[in-house]
């Protein structure tokens, strides 16, 4: 990136911290297209779409050949969409670190003051993935948990981008008081609110929680209800199911005022979304 972050310190109002190592890339992927691949292709565009159509196929291994392909040759999508399959082991065996290496590459590649807006999304994600990594670190890798780094780009993701995971994450180091944050549920709750009116399920849960019992903010028992409400009939199930039990938890303690009103708050919510 030509900017650096701390262009963005000089206009939030957050606490600054101290800058964390910056990892390099080390290349995505050691291996390499086969020249088979190199005399199929004209150019890394194509090879990206050959590889999603392939993906869309339901082939995610046969559309690896040709994502390395552009990637190698700076398409962010693809570099992206390997990224995400490294992270799960979609068509190729889970590797937390090649996972982390082409979304990082994603990230050294952005530049500020030159931006492709139609690849914004792609690169939010990027950025939001990185810090998840150096939160918590790689076991067995060079990459160890570096929750400065982490709040730096989730920060720069919620600011910039306006991404709703970014805004997610930064809330949860504030609520845990990690990253160089003081514990502050304050600045969650702003966070959790800008992410949950996206429509963010697990913002909408936690920021439903939080005003239902009041834990450092005001306590707001009804539109607390409201967002865990929406949060429960948005959840998919898929590592959500903690989202059902937090709406019970605080559902059978509700009284039926509290119920009442929620359901206004909630008729009004769905009327100004609409």
């Amino acid at each position: 990136m030509k900017a650096a972050f701390g262009r963005i310190f000089l206009t939030c109002c957050l606490a600054a911290c101290a800058a964390g190592p910056a990892y390099a890339f080390d290349g995505a992927d050691k291996s390499t297209p086969s020249n088979q691949t190199l005399d199929i292709f004209k150019d890394p565009r194509q090879a990206l779409e050959v590889a999603l159509e392939n993906y869309r196929a339901g082939n995610p291994a046969s559309s690896v050949e040709a994502l390395k392909y552009a990637a190698a040759g700076g398409e962010p999508l693809a570099q992206w969409k390997l990224g995400k399959m490294y992270a799960d082991g979609d068509g190729v065996p889970r590797d937390d670190y090649k996972a982390y290496q082409y979304f990082q590459q994603i990230v050294d590649k952005y530049d500020e003051d030159n931006v492709n807006w139609r690849e914004k999304s792609v690169v939010a994600s990027a950025f939001v993935a990185v810090g998840v990594f150096e939160l918590k670190g790689i076991p067995g890798s060079r990459l160890k948990a570096d929750p400065d780094e982490a709040m730096r780009l989730f920060l720069y993701a919620a600011t910039n981008f306006g991404d709703s995971n970014a805004q997610y994450n930064l809330a949860r180091l504030y609520m845990d008081g990690a990253g160089g944050l003081a514990k502050d549920n304050r600045q969650a709750a702003r966070w959790l609110n800008l992410a949950a009116e996206k429509g963010h399920v697990e913002s909408q849960a936690l920021l439903g929680h939080l005003l239902f019992v009041g834990d450092g903010i005001p306590v707001q028992r009804a539109r607390g209800l409201m967002w865990l409400t929406l949060a429960r009939e948005g959840a998919n199930g898929k590592g959500q199911d903690w989202v059902a039990k937090l709406y019970d938890q605080d559902m059978k303690i509700a009284n039926d005022s509290d119920r009442q009103i929620a359901l206004v708050y909630l008729e009004e919510h769905l009327k100004r979304r609409d």
